[in-house]
């Protein structure tokens, strides 16, 4: 099987198919893809999904993905490299972003899009998107980030409103605001302590707890736990920092707290997590 390496922080890339290419290759990247004109289906992981305009579709290097076009369709792929991360031109706070949409990708198969209004807001960047690629007018580098820094936002923001499992479109606005401001702060510890979450949404510790549960089907720091704990697995995973700067970043009071608390979650150290993902 080959595999399909992207050297870039990202590339762009789009065509008009009416066959979809049968690649059987790994890869190293992530990729958005979507979906300008045109219907079909598309399968990941098992899972078939119709697809029409302004469907957008989040693939992970795991992923076993294929398009099956039944009208002649027009495809967007913007593709992301690990190296994405450690690009000093990206702002901390939309690699945190951009974190986030990667870990979470594979939850929900299908279209990303949730938000209705998200898809007329997406479709212009996209377009923009093409047009530098094709133009490449003065500045195009520059604006092709912003337009990139854009997106990356407006797709957290569909990913963030369906965590964890039991949230949905017909969730409460309150939990989805609690999980968002979790998500937003999880980089600094005193803001996510139950007495200031309390105090932001207006609720008692007691009841906090009962309608975090009721709502999200888990408790509130299990969340606060697990959500770390894939922030931290992605650092690992996908970046060359330090463990002790992983730590300060996430607000631990040193390498050993992080130790502690990673290997009570996942039953390993951060090291031989690290060192089992680079072996595979």
């Amino acid at each position: 099987m080959n595999r399909n390496v992207l050297y870039e922080p990202f590339s762009i890339h789009f065509e008009t198919l009416d066959v979809f290419p049968d690649k059987e290759s790994k890869k190293n990247f992530f990729e958005l893809v979507f979906i300008l004109s045109g219907t079909g289906r598309h399968c990941i992981n098992k899972h078939s999904f119709s697809y029409s305009d302004n469907h957008m579709f989040l693939l992970t290097p795991q992923d076993c993905s294929q398009f099956w076009i039944d009208t002649t369709t027009r495809f967007f792929f913007l593709k992301f490299s690990n190296i994405y991360l450690k690009d000093n031109r990206i702002s901390k706070e939309n690699i945190q972003r951009l974190e986030f949409i990667l870990e979470n990708a594979n939850h929900k198969p299908g279209c990303i899009l949730k938000n209705q209004s998200d898809k007329t807001l997406v479709r212009p960047l996209v377009e923009a998107l093409i047009r530098e690629a094709v133009n490449k007018d003065v500045y195009h580098s520059d604006i092709t980030s912003q337009l990139i820094n854009t997106l990356i936002v407006v797709v957290a923001r569909n990913i963030a409103k369906y965590l964890p499992q039991k949230i949905d479109e017909a969730s409460e606005s309150r939990i989805i605001n609690i999980l968002n401001f979790i998500q937003s702060n999880i980089y600094e510890p005193e803001k996510i302590r139950t007495e200031n979450i309390c105090k932001t949404f207006g609720f008692s510790e007691n009841y906090l707890g009962k309608y975090f549960k009721k709502h999200s089907g888990e408790t509130l720091q299990s969340y606060i736990s697990n959500y770390k704990t894939t922030l931290i697995e992605h650092r690992l995973k996908h970046s060359s920092n330090r463990i002790s700067e992983i730590a300060d970043e996430l607000g631990f009071t040193d390498e050993s707290h992080l130790n502690k608390f990673f290997k009570a979650q996942r039953g390993k150290s951060p090291k031989a997590f690290r060192m089992e993902f680079v072996a595979l």
